[in-house]
């Protein structure tokens, strides 16, 4: 299975995406959604926003335009494969592909104002249920979260000079310990990197990006992580003496 997002950065019950689909360029935006729905909960109410078949529908899972993983297991909950807000459902199907003799039927056309005033209207829907750009309360508190964490993103930054001696953590990995090599942005990627050249082979690769060198180290001694990930201080090399072994 492809990477499964674990990002817990809320201990809200819901989550925020936007939901794309296969038949037209449409996107609805910072829909709601709850974690603890299965994913055959999630096709039904896809269904309603896209217009495919809960029962034939496929749901992949994108960060921005790079695939995830595919949502596969209906019974899963959705906080198994997505805890992050800011994710993109893309619904794949066969979706009903109808033909009109377009010339023939008299258009039905609101203005504004009068699509303001219905009661069926997706626009009454969100405004009613607090969805997307009309709760505004939600959208502040999510812009305050973004502030606060670029701002300890880079405060933390600002502690990784190169040269120093650090330790880093990323989850699902053995916490590594080495030197800082670079500190800045990669080519194509958003964001500040950290390069750090580890004590031991336990990188990802010889200090170079996609064909870029950022600095220079043995193959699998290299490695960028997020500031975040990284604890500046005084962290020696460590030494492994295989006499005092068992």
């Amino acid at each position: 299975m492809s990477e499964i997002l674990q990002v817990n950065n809320s201990d809200s019950g819901f989550i925020t995406a936007n939901v794309s689909n296969s038949h037209n360029d449409t996107v609805a935006f910072e829909i709601k959604f709850a974690k603890d729905l299965t994913i055959s909960q999630l096709k039904s109410k896809l269904e309603i926003l896209t217009g495919g078949n809960a029962g034939t529908m496929k749901v992949e899972l994108y960060k921005g335009d790079n695939f995830v993983t595919t949502l596969s297991d209906n019974d899963a909950k959705l906080g198994f494969y997505i805890n992050s807000d800011g994710m993109r459902l893309h619904v794949i199907d066969n979706f009903a592909n109808f033909t009109f003799d377009t010339e023939t039927v008299e258009k039905f056309e609101l203005t504004n104002d009068q699509y303001e005033q219905r009661t069926d209207s997706v626009r009454n829907f969100l405004k009613q249920n607090r969805l997307g750009k009309y709760n505004e309360e939600e959208r502040q508190q999510m812009e305050i979260k973004r502030r606060e964490q670029a701002e300890e993103i880079q405060r933390r930054a600002d502690l990784c000079v190169v040269g120093s001696r650090c330790q880093v953590s990323v989850s699902g990995n053995p916490t590594r310990r080495g030197t800082v090599m670079y500190n800045g942005q990669l080519e194509g990627k958003n964001g500040i990197y950290i390069g750090v050249q580890y004590d031991e082979p336990l990188g990802k690769n010889n200090g170079s990006v996609d064909g870029k060198s950022y600095f220079i180290c043995q193959p699998n001694y290299g490695g960028f992580v997020s500031p975040l990930s990284v604890e500046v201080g005084d962290f020696p090399a460590e030494t492994f003496d295989l006499d005092d072994e068992l």
